[in-house]
Order: structure tokens, then sequence, then C-alpha cells
């Protein structure tokens, strides 16, 4: 099963590609406001998951 983060990630990457082959200026905007809307929520997704095991936290004294 694809994480939250994963998805709305694939999903922003999948409406700037869009956004880039829209043959209006329309739907390119509607295209770019959805790929910032993935992007908020992958924000927030990202900022809710703590790194498991502390991982992402590595001290300087504790790995010299």
């Amino acid at each position: 099963m694809e994480s939250n983060a994963r998805f709305f990630r694939r999903r922003a990457n999948e409406e700037m590609a869009a956004a880039s082959r829209a043959v209006t200026d329309a739907a390119r905007e509607r295209r770019m406001i959805l790929a910032g809307i993935f992007l908020d929520r992958l924000k927030a997704v990202e900022a809710d998951e703590a790194p498991a095991f502390g991982w992402g936290e590595r001290s300087a004294a504790g790995h010299a």
C-alpha cells in the first residue's frame, strides 16, 4: 500500500506535469492549484511523521 507522503508527492508531480502540457491558461492554472494543494498536504503529512527510532536525529557526540 502506498504511504500518504508518497501519494501526495506523486499526485503533485503528476499535476505539475499536466500543467506543463496544458493547452489553455485556465487549465494550467487549475492544475497548478491542485499541485499546490497536494504539496501542502505533503508538508502536513511529513511534519506529523516522526522518524522511527530517532534515526533522523543523530547527535554529533554520539557519532564522532
